[in-house]
């Protein structure tokens, strides 16, 4: 432990992981913006001037019209932003690996009130045929009503919908009468990997709601709903009350998304995560008796490793099992890895598999 200033530091500032890119601390510029924003005083729940900047900052990245509303977590943008979008019968359509399905503690279901409807999908992604095999009942009193589609981008498994991808299952969609929300805890992730605006990934796309992630991509704290159309933003101020998701000191959450926003940070701080990524798999891809298993499109690496090696790596590196039937395992990059923590991890991982022969 240190004592180099008013916190003893309790880590070690230089570790470094692939478990998780909410493992990874936050970008000096969000640290700056809010220090920034620390001064005096300022209204609160959001009657301050770095949110109304924000909203000014937002209709300009997505378009006119579109609004913000910042949250604290992403399970609670989630939650909030479908309970806007549907009625209290209703239910939502998603992957069987969405996290909304699978890591969310069932908010959706028991906070939320919303019945979900999975689809399996080999690679995470929906697509208007496999949403048809739950898009059907509406009418039929014994069934919940599937009046939404939400949309994981980039996916659980790291991969990425083109926007072309993401108009065909809106479209789909709205053909039904449903509507679409986006959970885009990695959004910039996907849009760094497609060269697409997140304009064009979210509204162009025809997306009716958006959960704007923050914190896997720099931030400290903070997520956001946005809303592309009337229906969307309908009611999100009070459910963000309801599900307690209203900051008081909603500066600082404003502030860290106005770093990201207005210089291009989280364009920057995706992308190197996103080519870290790459890095890794290329090189594990060239070791023997390993298996790349998805396609590597944003910073989540998907593999198979030799199973003598996986838990030396592990304490060395630290990871997650993601399939421990298969021995799959996570791999994931963040802002702030470097050509030497994937060079690193690879050396280990070659070293350990050759001492197996």
């Amino acid at each position: 432990m240190r004592h180099d200033g008013p916190v003893t530091v309790l880590h070690d500032p230089t570790a470094h992981t692939f478990a998780s890119d909410n493992y990874a601390g936050a970008h000096p510029e969000v640290l700056a913006a809010i220090a920034d924003a620390a001064g005096g005083h300022v209204g609160s729940y959001g009657a301050d001037p770095y949110t109304a900047r924000l909203s000014e900052v937002v209709a300009e990245t997505f378009g006119a019209g579109t609004t913000i509303h910042p949250v604290l977590t992403g399970t609670g943008a989630n939650v909030a932003a479908l309970q806007a979008l549907t009625p209290r019968w209703a239910a939502v359509i998603c992957a069987t690996t969405a996290h909304v399905y699978t890591d969310e503690g069932g908010a959706p279901e028991r906070l939320g009130g919303i019945k979900l409807l999975t689809v399996p999908t080999p690679d995470g992604k929906l697509t208007p045929e496999l949403i048809d095999r739950q898009a059907y009942g509406w009418g039929d009193q014994q069934r919940p009503q599937p009046l939404a589609v939400t949309i994981t981008q980039s996916t659980e498994l790291g991969t990425v919908y083109a926007p072309a991808e993401v108009r065909a299952i809106t479209e789909h969609a709205h053909s039904l009468g449903m509507r679409v929300h986006m959970d885009g805890a990695r959004l910039a992730n996907a849009a760094a990997s497609t060269g697409a605006s997140l304009r064009e990934l979210t509204r162009d796309s025809g997306v009716d709601s958006l959960s704007f992630g923050g914190t896997k991509n720099g931030l400290v704290l903070g997520e956001s709903i946005v809303a592309f159309t009337p229906e969307a933003e309908a009611g999100v101020t009070f459910l963000r009350k309801m599900d307690a998701q209203l900051a008081s000191k909603m500066r600082f959450v404003s502030a860290q998304f106005l770093a990201l926003l207005e210089d291009d940070l989280w364009l920057r701080s995706a992308t190197r995560a996103n080519a870290m990524a790459v890095r890794l798999a290329d090189g594990l891809a060239e070791l023997p008796g390993v298996v790349v298993t998805q396609q590597v499109e944003a910073n989540g690496v998907f593999v198979v490793l030799p199973r003598e090696v996986v838990e030396p790596l592990r304490e060395a590196h630290h990871f997650y099992d993601w399939d421990r039937a298969t021995g799959e395992v996570r791999l994931m990059c963040s802002f702030d890895t470097t050509e030497q923590h994937v060079d690193r991890f690879v050396a280990d991982a070659s070293a350990a598999i050759a001492r197996l022969s």
